[in-house]
């Protein structure tokens, strides 16, 4: 059967029996994302290896929608449609962690969280509280720097150094108590420490008297990140030893269940 012509490539069907026209959509919105957030035509064809008319094409009819807008420079950038869509797919993804943080608190007695890169802010999607009451408090929604917390450098550990010292020089490096990491250098340190450990700790360096442990949530479709914090005084060097294969296990688990989520 002969391949389809450049002008009927839109009604094609792709491999997957879905419409080649709507994942060649997709695509150049998460190349998008990639290149964060705004592109002229010539680099999305670059990369994509798609022909100009048809990216052209596409781009027109994202521009209709709103999910794309043409920039005064000719250049296209995401448009605000997208956040809407983002905002309710993040409140999805911290339902359904639920489950899986509950079951982190029952093993280990901690408070867990679930957070996710936001530009470069760390933002909370879900929580389920310990049973204790001396307890972490971390609302659903707080945004906080990631260098200063566990979450943050589970997630950055997966990063280029250059992309993580760019993010940090946007940012700064305040800190939020006199154990925060506040250098580059430091920083980069700390990440090469969760790449060899399998964890992240943020050893009261977001808030005196608590300790945290995170890993990342791997093959997330976006990164994501799950911890347990707790005060010092019992997130100790031992049972750090004991709640990171939880941890593990749990992230792995959860990993599975979005990306099953994700083809479903």
């Amino acid at each position: 059967m002969p391949t389809s012509s450049a002008s009927t490539t839109d009604s094609a069907k792709s491999n997957g029996g879905g419409v080649q026209s709507l994942e060649r959509a997709f695509d150049l919105l998460e190349r998008m994302a990639d290149a964060g957030g705004e592109v002229g035509l010539s680099e999305l064809s670059a990369s994509s290896g798609l022909p100009l008319p048809t990216i052209h094409r596409l781009m027109r009819t994202l521009v209709a929608c709103g999910y794309v807008r043409q920039q005064p420079n000719r250049r296209y950038a995401l448009g605000p449609r997208l956040i809407r869509l983002g905002e309710s797919a993040s409140r999805l993804l911290g339902t359904w962690a639920r489950p899986y943080l509950a079951r982190l608190v029952e093993e280990t007695g901690e408070t867990a969280n679930m957070a996710l890169l936001d530009g470069d802010e760390i933002v909370y999607v879900a929580q389920v509280p310990s049973k204790h009451s001396m307890r972490m408090f971390t609302e659903v929604g707080r945004r906080v720097l990631p260098h200063s917390t566990g979450v943050g450098k589970a997630l950055l550990a997966g990063f280029p150094p250059e992309e993580v010292r760019a993010l940090l020089n946007r940012t700064g490096m305040p800190a939020a108590t006199e154990k925060t990491i506040t250098t580059p250098d430091g920083f980069l340190a700390a990440l090469e420490d969760v790449r060899r450990n399998g964890y992240a700790v943020d050893d009261n360096e977001q808030e005196v008297g608590v300790r945290c442990l995170a890993v990342s949530v791997p093959n997330s479709p976006t990164a994501a990140a799950i911890s347990i914090s707790g005060p010092a005084g019992r997130v100790t060097e031992a049972a750090t030893d004991k709640i990171v294969p939880v941890l593990q296990q749990v992230a792995g688990e959860l990993s599975e269940a979005l990306v099953t989520q994700n083809h479903g």
